[in-house]
């Protein structure tokens, strides 16, 4: 595993085409495994008195970011708030890293629940960009973490943001160049969304939660 300190994966001629694997919403998922909570609980985590980070189902009732925790707990009464803890988020993310790794070496942390590859390696080794990110994607739906997106572009912040474009589809595409991004739909991709399951779907708890 490679920390990587900027935004962006360099290249000497210009942006190079990157993957990056988004988990959304990964401070609360990382909270709501190590105190042992349901899926659908509705949670927000507080740093100083304002939420930080909320679960869809409290964001169904109205909870932001930014808002002042007691204005979520009126908005939300069966609202659970536990304290951010920065460190149980970069802890958790490790065994992730992990195993992501073995699916694919070259894994650039740009922040808990965030990463970058270099997909030329991974390219070459699955046959398409989009076969390797078909790749990291079955990875963390095996680890039991719903919702996870991966983008390919030039650059690591483009691939981001392509990432977290809300299409139906786990993987979306921007072309070199900077093309139109595209759902590839050639073959069926793992299911992202909560409750459902692969070959190799496990409890997350079991595979990546932080007990340190």
């Amino acid at each position: 595993m490679t920390a990587l300190t900027g935004t962006t994966v360099g290249h000497p001629h210009g942006p190079e085409r990157t993957l990056v694997l988004w988990c959304p919403d990964w401070p609360v998922t990382a909270a709501r495994v190590r105190a042992g909570l349901p899926e659908d609980v509705p949670l927000a985590l507080v740093d100083r008195g304002i939420v930080f980070a909320c679960s869809p189902a409290a964001r169904t009732t109205g909870v932001r970011r930014g808002l002042a925790a007691r204005e979520a707990q009126f908005r939300c009464p069966e609202l659970v708030v536990l304290g951010y803890d920065r460190v149980l988020d970069d802890r958790a993310f490790e065994p992730v890293i992990e195993r992501l790794e073995d699916t694919t070496p070259g894994v650039q942390v740009l922040r808990p629940g965030l990463c970058a590859i270099r997909s030329r390696g991974p390219a070459r080794f699955y046959g398409s960009e989009e076969a390797a990110a078909d790749a990291l994607v079955a990875c963390v739906v095996g680890l039991g973490i719903p919702g996870a997106r991966v983008g390919i572009a030039d650059g690591a912040f483009a691939a981001e943001q392509v990432a977290r474009d809300q299409a139906p589809t786990p993987v979306r595409v921007v072309l070199p160049g900077g093309q139109r991004p595209f759902s590839p739909s050639a073959r069926s991709r793992p299911s992202s969304t909560p409750g459902s399951s692969t070959g190799t779907s496990r409890p997350c708890c079991a595979a990546w939660a932080c007990t340190r």
